[in-house]
């Protein structure tokens, strides 16, 4: 398996190439995609970078909450909902930094099987289960990534594991939009 050099997630080049780099930036990616696009979630650990100088998730943790709250206010915000998912990414490299020596990538490389690897992944702040899956997808699909027992936890319908491209990325993003029309008019 070629390992990528970049993930196309947000269209810019610079920020999908820090996303297939930097373990930390692909966390923290995840945890921001909630109630944005998925351009503007994973665009969110580049900007953080710049705004920062660094992206280390010890001195991330550290920072004073309204501090890094402000950083994410700056405009451009960093996510729709900018203090809140200040302290979600603090919370997240907080538990990088103290859980896994603040190596993001200590999660996925010293799981030693699938379920446990779903179990690192659920335990860390931000993190619930449809992003799990997601991350695990990623992490096979694009990573080879594939501890025993992978095929127990990676999931069964698409993700953003699935998206090689910006036009994959593109039907992807259709088809979650038109699943969830179909479930609120379901539930009409």
């Amino acid at each position: 398996m070629t390992i990528p050099t970049s993930l196309p997630f947000t269209g810019d080049d610079a920020a999908d190439r820090l996303l297939a780099d930097d373990p930390l930036a692909l966390l923290i990616g995840f945890a921001l995609d909630q109630q944005v696009t998925v351009q503007k979630a994973f665009r969110g650990p580049a900007d953080l970078k710049d705004r920062l100088g660094h992206l280390d998730a010890a001195r991330i943790a550290a920072m004073p909450p309204e501090e890094l709250a402000d950083v994410f206010r700056k405009p451009p915000a960093l996510h729709r909902f900018p203090g809140s998912m200040a302290g979600k990414v603090q919370a997240l490299c907080a538990a990088i930094a103290s859980d896994y020596g603040n190596d993001a990538a200590a999660v996925w490389r010293d799981a030693k099987d699938g379920p446990d690897l779903e179990r690192r992944l659920l335990a860390l702040p931000g993190i619930g289960d449809m992003k799990a899956k997601s991350i695990i997808a990623v992490l096979g699909n694009r990573f080879g990534v594939r501890p025993p027992g992978y095929d127990k936890v990676a999931p069964t319908w698409p993700t953003l594991g699935d998206v090689d491209s910006a036009e994959a990325l593109a039907t992807y993003q259709a088809g979650k939009r038109a699943k969830k029309a179909a479930m609120r008019a379901a539930a009409k």
